[in-house]
């Protein structure tokens, strides 16, 4: 492997004694040296041109008989763009950061920052630089290309960590007794159809996979909401894939086929499972079909329900987003989800090397939107709020022992 590093710290204590040719020479043997990849790892560290560097390589390689030995006088040679226009670094500095802050006067305020468009916005202020010139400026400046970074939460709340530290208690504690603990989730809506799907996968060359221009949904075929259910412990998905609405009903039944399909035979003693799962979305803090629901699933199953709801504005965080709807994603990249069965297929045969295994199965139930849950519904639930925000922690037990 090569180690740019090295190459720099051994230019840096050769260079100030060495004339013009003997810093060719060397960067040429460090390039030889290094073999394949030699060239462009010594540019890289030391800053000489490619073509100074295989100059030097030739001179090498002929046995010295062909080697340059003048030595320019100090200042000769052609002179950089930025001596003959010394404000050039300064505009183009302007126009960058006119851009950056907005400024409705700045001539890039609306196009892409690219190197050709400063060529261009340098050539109405009257200065001359080729692309090549502007990027080494650029470098020189400090810029460099960067796409946008997702860091950005909104406003975060007094009480986040605790949140995290609590929820993380409370699934240590679930899983140390042999209770299950699982994450739940909606996965990112999806269209059914030959649709573009993000990703590329190995095909003959020059033959793609021919799919629609537009996005338009399929009356017929519609999309679909896979919902994720991720036991913690086991390392083991479960993926309802719904083709009617994402609402709380359509959440807890899914949350009920993982338990019958999977975690009733896992865990054939337990008497409570932990949810930890969104503020929002249909498994919401302030969902009240969320919670009439657990509570059938509660009195149903004979389980107490503890359900711990992650703080606003930290859903990335939820660990069935980067335990398995990640690599699910990773999968089917690619691949035209053009049927239910699919994106069945697809979902259900997801692995990771750390023995993540996922269990996939259609929906096809109708979830209607809309539904009310009146007070004296809400009353019936038996619901015992955590003295910790009670509004995120709480557990619901089941009302009447199972038949």
């Amino acid at each position: 492997m090569i180690n740019v590093d090295d190459i720099r710290s051994r230019w840096q204590l050769a260079a100030p004694f060495l004339d013009e040719p003997g810093r060719r020479l060397f960067a040429a043997n460090e390039a030889l040296a290094l073999g394949f990849g030699g060239v462009t790892a010594t540019a890289l560290a030391t800053g000489i041109a490619r073509s100074t560097i295989n100059r030097g390589i030739d001179e090498l390689q002929s046995a010295g008989n062909a080697i340059d030995r003048r030595v320019r006088r100090p200042g000769a040679g052609r002179k950089s763009a930025v001596t003959h226009q010394p404000g050039l670094p300064a505009a183009l500095e302007g126009l960058i950061e006119a851009a950056i802050r907005g400024d409705p006067c700045s001539p890039l305020r609306w196009v892409s920052r690219s190197q050709r468009q400063l060529v261009k916005a340098l050539a109405d202020l009257g200065f001359q630089a080729s692309q090549r010139v502007v990027a080494n400026l650029l470098r020189a400046l400090n810029y460099s290309c960067q796409a946008n970074s997702k860091t950005r939460e909104g406003a975060q709340h007094p009480d986040r960590d605790a949140q995290f530290a609590h929820i993380n208690a409370a699934v240590k504690a679930s899983i140390t007794v042999g209770e299950p603990a699982i994450s739940v989730d909606t996965k990112k809506k999806e269209l059914v159809g030959d649709f573009k799907n993000n990703g590329r996968e190995l095909r003959p060359k020059g033959q793609p996979e021919a799919v629609r221009v537009h996005d338009f949904k399929i009356p017929e075929l519609g999309r679909v909401a896979p919902y994720g259910v991720y036991d913690i412990a086991a390392n083991h998905g479960w993926v309802s894939v719904g083709i009617d609405a994402d609402t709380a009903a359509f959440a807890v039944e899914s949350i009920r086929r993982w338990w019958y399909r999977l975690g009733q035979a896992r865990y054939p003693g337990a008497t409570c499972l932990t949810i930890t799962a969104d503020c929002g979305g249909s498994n919401g803090v302030q969902v009240r079909l969320w919670k009439r629901e657990l509570q059938g699933f509660a009195n149903e199953t004979g389980l107490k329900v503890t359900v711990a709801h992650l703080p606003p504005g930290t859903s990335k965080w939820n660990k069935i987003e980067h335990r398995l709807f990640a690599f699910i994603t990773m999968n089917w990249r690619g691949k035209p989800l053009v049927s239910h069965q699919v994106i069945v297929q697809l979902i259900g045969s997801t692995t990771t090397e750390t023995g993540l295994k996922v269990c996939c199965e259609l929906d096809a139930n109708l979830y209607p939107k809309g539904i009310k849950v009146s007070d004296a519904e809400m009353q019936a639930i038996n619901i015992t709020r955590d003295e910790f925000h009670g509004e995120w922690n709480y557990t619901i037990s089941p009302n009447q022992q199972p038949p």
